[in-house]
């Protein structure tokens, strides 16, 4: 079992010491042990919560066209006003997080705050007032999302970062096709009841805010460890380091390569699957994800974490190709399950690597700016693609994509054997 544990997991990822300073390699053996309940409850927490706004979302534009009346236009600037207040809020509350030393205060509060706008959603009467309880629900989604991933990160043995952070994303995951199905289960229970089906999700939210509130403690916080001060000025962004900010730069370049899975979507359409269906396309894609997303966290642990960083990419390629090429029921099927597998192996793998290289003071910030820019560029890439579609039709889109990740795969292997010859 000790010749598993040699490889340290960041090999690829290593800077001189001047540099490194922040990364730790060793495996104490007590990480070995297990996953805090900590983990466990926290997972659980993103499953109750992703099951209420994935059974909301999934019939919230329809709802919105169908029964109040809204355009295309107007679910379309909902959902664009929704992501990008997310975005932009997960930087100042991861900042704030390293600032006040608490993170559990404020992912409760992103929880709580996302549990309260639950029912404002079968009480509304218009348009207006769901495109408030839209916005606080994102408010809530972008408070809780930096301070949560470093509270992992502070609850996390050193040696079950990947375990930790695998197992999240795999309980988040359940939720993003659980809540969609049981969705579907009510609309034809309740006879297309957009109201009630509603209703039944307030349920799930707020279980999930009161397990972070009362089955979740925070580690006491280093006697030993420095204040945070302002973590948002250049002199913090320079102490986060240059292995951090490498991180950074391969997480841009991986979302760059993936575009929104609306685009799976479209293709289910365009070749001619029956309305009905089309909502098992993201189904189908979540288990695959689920299922993936913890083994490769717990693999991450044990071996290099770059080579599972290249792995995800070849799937992306594969599934690329597949969408482009194949354009038939089982070449979306084949590349719906790639895509699922390459987001099991590498979304967990990234938030690891972040609370791998980024100080523990500034934790909250590392992944505030990591959401931040990664959902820049994810906004651009679906932008392109879009553009792609409209113009050389849907093959062109995914043949981007397949170019994209091949050059991604070539630049982290570039600058994963640079800094192996650096550190040897």
């Amino acid at each position: 079992m000790a010749g598993a544990w040699t490889n340290p997991p960041l090999a690829g990822f290593l800077l001189p010491e001047d540099e490194g300073e922040h990364v730790t390699t060793t495996t104490p053996k007590t990480a070995r042990t297990g996953l805090p309940r900590g983990i466990w409850v926290l997972g659980f927490v993103s499953m109750l919560m992703d099951i209420s706004s994935e059974m909301i979302h999934a019939l919230l534009p329809v709802y919105l066209v169908t029964v109040l009346g809204a355009s295309t236009l107007t679910v379309g600037f909902i959902e664009g006003i929704a992501e990008a207040t997310a975005s932009i809020t997960k930087i100042f509350s991861g900042a704030l997080s390293d600032w006040l030393g608490k993170r559990k205060l404020l992912a409760a509060l992103g929880y709580g705050l996302a549990a309260l706008t639950k029912p404002l959603f079968p009480l509304a009467s218009s348009v207006g007032w769901l495109v408030a309880a839209r916005f606080i629900d994102r408010v809530g989604k972008g408070i809780r999302g930096a301070p949560r991933d470093a509270l992992i990160a502070d609850i996390a043995p050193v040696g079950l970062r990947g375990a930790s952070f695998g197992l999240r994303q795999s309980l988040d995951t359940i939720g993003a096709f659980v809540g969609p199905l049981v969705a579907v289960g009510l609309m034809w229970w309740t006879a297309d009841n957009f109201t009630a089906v509603f209703w039944v999700a307030v349920l799930p939210a707020f279980l999930s805010f009161g397990l972070i509130a009362f089955a979740v403690s925070e580690p006491e916080p280093d006697p030993s460890r420095e204040p945070a001060g302002n973590p948002l000025n250049l002199t913090a962004m320079r102490q986060l380091g240059a292995v951090y900010w490498r991180v950074v730069a391969v997480g841009i370049v991986f979302t760059l390569a993936r575009f929104s899975e609306a685009f799976l979507i479209l293709r289910a359409q365009n070749i001619g699957l029956n309305a009905m269906w089309i909502p098992a396309v993201l189904v189908l894609m979540n288990i695959t994800y689920a299922l993936s997303a913890y083994p490769a966290g717990v693999l991450s642990d044990r071996i290099n974490r770059t080579g599972l960083l290249a792995l995800g990419l070849v799937c992306l390629a594969g599934a690329d190709l597949a969408l482009a090429l194949l354009p038939s029921l089982a070449g979306l099927a084949l590349g719906v399950v790639l895509w699922g597998l390459h987001m099991g192996l590498t979304q967990g793998l990234l938030s690891a690597l972040v609370a791998d290289t980024a100080p523990p003071s500034l934790r909250g910030t590392a992944f505030g700016y990591f959401n931040l820019f990664t959902g820049l560029a994810m906004l651009a890439a679906s932008v392109i693609a879009g553009a792609l579609w409209d113009v050389y039709g849907p093959a062109s889109t995914f043949l981007a994509g397949l170019g994209f990740a091949l050059v991604a795969l070539l630049g982290l292997l570039a600058v994963g054997n640079g800094l192996a010859a650096k550190d040897e």
